[in-house]
């Protein structure tokens, strides 16, 4: 499957078969490729919590609204991300490219974030937004379907995954095999609502 065609035909499924069992190596492969969403200063401060076990994934669903799909879909993934990314030997990130370029790059990362805590929230959500995304995408080209999941209690779901402190949850995603077709695309908006071309009008940015 290309890629135009796993973005048009990529749905959130409800519904996924119970008794699919998903491949080790399509789950390596689904991490593997997930892992290459940017993020910044290749800081790669996702976190991938892998819920396999029947009974977390009974508690989980019991504080996200009793969705089926919690339980139901082959992998359900909770994308995290370390918040102190930038503090854990940031030279990591860079220990195989030339030293001009660490030069350059590493002295910069800590300072960046540093003492800057709604950045380095942002930053989190910003980085388990690209990777699931990638992670969705790629799932679709492996023919699998997926949803992407806000709705639960993220304070019970930490306690229950055993977040560390230094963490925050972005978002859940179930993923497996369809049991019924998505719900039919919502509506999309007009080009006209939702591209920009250079800047606001002067009237919209008065009144914000």
């Amino acid at each position: 499957m290309n890629i135009t065609e796993a973005i048009e035909t990529r749905r959130s499924v409800k519904h996924f078969d119970p008794n699919h069992r998903m491949p080790e190596a399509d789950v390596a492969q689904l991490i593997r490729q997930a892992k290459l969403a940017p993020s910044s200063f290749n800081m790669q401060n996702t976190r991938f919590v892998l819920v396999r076990d029947p009974e977390l994934r009974k508690q989980i669903r019991a504080v996200a609204w009793d969705q089926a799909q919690v339980t139901d879909a082959s992998l359900l993934v909770i994308l995290c991300a370390d918040l102190n990314a930038h503090l854990k030997n940031p030279a990591r990130y860079w220990s195989h490219v030339a030293k001009e370029v660490q030069d350059f790059i590493v002295p910069a990362l800590t300072p960046f974030y540093d003492g800057k805590p709604q950045l380095i929230r942002d930053e989190a959500m910003r980085s388990t937004g690209f990777s699931g995304m990638t992670l969705m995408l790629a799932a679709r080209g492996l023919g699998y379907d997926s949803c992407p999941m806000i709705g639960f209690d993220a304070d019970a779901v930490a306690k229950l995954i055993q977040l560390p402190a230094d963490h925050a949850i972005g978002f859940m995603i179930a993923i497996g095999k369809p049991s019924k077709p998505a719900w039919p695309r919502g509506s999309l908006l007009p080009d006209s609502e939702v591209v920009i071309h250079e800047r606001f009008s002067e009237s919209l940015a008065t009144t914000a």
